[in-house]
């Protein structure tokens, strides 16, 4: 029987486990659990779920979102200091720093220096139309609304307030609808905050039924599997 060296030995020992990270006391720092998930957030590039930032911080859920609910409401100034230029929100992915609403002409003006970055009339429309009648096709849109909605869709598109969902079972059109940035936008958490106008919106077959014209029929002709 051969006799194993030393130095085979210790080859054959596996290295020891690297010691897991210490996790930090964020009671021990300036601020506490607050300002550690102040310091969290600011550096936040999208919203993030209130589940995420308790285990960064190492804390409980429910601790974490009440911390969060009076960081809010101290922005707001509901607790007797001034109203801050920025606030926390909850949106539908998660929590966020954002500039306050009540300053977005200021900040418009720095930002763009002049320029408008509001969305156009059609961009608003064919934006509704998608909101209420999601998942549709474009020539849905285009039924809906009565002209070619391509190049408000590619805006849209752009901006990250739609997004594609799949195809349509049966024409192999694709098919949109709103996206989490859309409901950060206007200050939801859930498609279910819509105002009550869907009733108001013709259907499709409705639409071409008050406009029988080949401009809406061409719309849902265009959907096909490359639209």
């Amino acid at each position: 029987m051969t006799q194993q060296t030393d130095e085979q030995t210790e080859a054959a020992e596996p290295e020891p486990a690297a010691a897991p990270e210490p996790v930090v006391d964020v009671d021990s720092l300036p601020g506490g659990l607050a300002a550690a998930l102040e310091a969290v957030l600011m550096v936040a590039e999208s919203p993030v779920a209130v589940e995420r930032l308790a285990a960064g911080v190492a804390r409980p859920v429910p601790e974490v979102a009440e911390v969060l609910e009076e960081l809010a409401a101290e922005y707001r100034g509901e607790t007797g200091g001034r109203p801050r230029g920025f606030e926390l929100r909850e949106g539908a992915e998660g929590w966020r720093v954002y500039s306050a609403r009540a300053q977005a002409d200021v900040v418009g003006a720095f930002v763009l220096e002049g320029q408008s970055s509001r969305l156009s009339q059609a961009a608003l429309e064919t934006l509704a139309v998608i909101a209420y009648r999601q998942p549709v096709t474009r020539g849905q849109v285009s039924a809906v609304r009565g002209v070619s909605v391509d190049g408000v869709v590619r805006t849209l598109l752009a901006r990250g307030l739609i997004a594609e969902t799949g195809q349509d079972p049966m024409t192999g059109a694709v098919l949109f609808g709103t996206t989490g940035e859309f409901l950060d936008r206007m200050g939801w958490s859930s498609l279910e905050e819509l105002p009550p106008l869907a009733p108001h919106l013709p259907d499709v077959a409705e639409a071409i039924a008050l406009d029988p014209s080949s401009a809406l029929r061409r719309g849902l002709a265009e959907d096909g599997p490359d639209a």
